[in-house]
């Protein structure tokens, strides 16, 4: 079943993500000249800085709890139809995942948007700081770096396999879908990057080691010939942006029902 209103949040939070990625990228390439933070909260707080800021921004708000819902979809109510393996279940505890990240970012654009919110607050370190806070917290922590870590393996794979090509309505564009294949390749890397910071904080039981987005790609421009690497990630960051744009118009949107929530859930009996 296909309803036109969940296909259009669906798209829209395509379309929210994809701006977003496309201001990471864009302040990627200016930091590595000048400084500063590249992450997706510093890309919001450009976008509040233009004209009509507030608007913008909340627009881009409604967009992310768009994508939000569609990725619930996806993982509770199995709206891709994965079958049941272990495979299909570490892809939706992902894209699971994904959905608490974009709640928080979504809140963050909402209360920016409002004049209600601080810029910049609640990064990488400070849930590191939360979760060491909680009983068994360096578990915890060790936890959700592994979860960055699985997430970044799956984005990546999901473009070198071309397995995102499954759920597009898109007629053979190969310079596309290569622009979507090096799209997912490095947003994959940062997340995996940012997982393997994730679980050295715990390791070391220090939060101030879990790192950003931005302090991926400043690791990144510290390896020998950095700099090419750097840009490489950077414009690979733009690609994603684009990916997520094509998702936007060409994605296949299966509105989930009761049903499918019921027969998406884990069987746990046989």
């Amino acid at each position: 079943m296909k309803s036109a209103k969940f296909d259009w949040l669906a798209r829209a939070g395509y379309g929210a993500r994809g701006v977003v990625f496309l201001l990471v990228a864009g302040l990627a390439t200016f930091s590595s000249l000048g400084g500063g933070e590249a992450d997706t909260k510093s890309a919001l707080d450009v976008l509040l800085d233009q004209p009509l800021g507030s608007l913008w921004l909340g627009v881009i708000a409604l967009g992310l709890l768009g994508f939000v819902a569609w990725r619930l979809a996806q993982s509770l109510a199995n709206a891709d139809g994965h079958d049941d393996s272990v495979k299909s279940y570490v892809i939706r505890l992902a894209l699971f995942g994904s959905a608490v990240t974009y709640i928080g970012l979504a809140v963050y654009a909402f209360q920016n948007a409002l004049g209600m919110g601080s810029r910049g607050g609640g990064g990488e370190d400070s849930l590191a700081a939360w979760a060491m806070a909680q009983p068994f917290g360096r578990y915890l922590a060790g936890a959700i770096g592994v979860g960055f870590l699985t997430g970044g393996i799956v984005t990546a794979l999901k473009g070198i396999t071309r397995r995102f090509e499954r759920y597009l309505d898109l007629r053979e564009s190969q310079p596309l879908l290569l622009i979507c294949v090096y799209g997912l390749v490095a947003r994959g890397a940062i997340f995996a990057i940012v997982g393997i910071f994730f679980c050295y904080a715990a390791f070391t039981v220090d939060p101030s080691q879990a790192g950003s987005m931005s302090d991926a790609l400043r690791w990144i421009g510290q390896l020998p010939f950095g700099g090419v690497l750097y840009l490489v990630v950077a414009i690979g960051l733009a690609a994603f942006g684009i990916y997520n744009l094509v998702e936007a118009r060409y994605r296949r949107v299966k509105s989930p029902s009761m049903a499918d929530v019921r027969v998406g859930l884990p069987k746990l009996h046989r």
